[in-house]
């Protein structure tokens, strides 16, 4: 019997672990979001560089990733923003503020080389020098 066949019975368990949830972040998309964005807040880190502009209104936070082609090929692109996308997703999802832009900016060799806890360790030392 396949595992995905529906199963009753006295002998079935069930597991304790919650059913998966995906947050999706609104995405910015706008080119002049992305220049406002630009110029307000930085906070450099090793893996990426964060800017974040308060809009001053209660929409929910948005979201914006950009790599320039220093990054290298279309697939090391990729690769760095499905990294940042992903990082942005676990710790934005709890951490942005209501009314905010975040745009992370992938910075050569070190966004897809640097390990994953520590682009995310540096994600919440960035959002943590931006509210402060």
């Amino acid at each position: 019997m396949p595992p995905e066949a529906n199963v009753t019975g006295p002998n079935v368990q069930i597991a304790d672990v919650p059913p998966a949830a995906s947050v999706r972040l609104e995405v910015i998309s706008k080119r002049a979001d992305f220049l406002r964005a630009a110029r307000a807040k930085r906070a450099g880190q090793p893996g990426f560089l964060l800017q974040a502009r308060n809009r001053r209104d209660d929409a929910p936070a948005r979201v914006g990733f950009t790599c320039s082609k220093k990054i290298g090929n279309a697939v090391a692109r990729n690769r760095a923003k499905r990294r940042l996308r992903e990082i942005a997703r676990i710790v934005l999802s709890t951490k942005a503020q209501t009314g905010w832009d975040y745009v992370l900016v992938g910075r050569p060799t070190e966004t897809v080389s640097r390990p994953f806890a520590q682009l995310m360790a540096d994600l919440e030392r960035a959002i943590a020098k931006v509210h402060a």
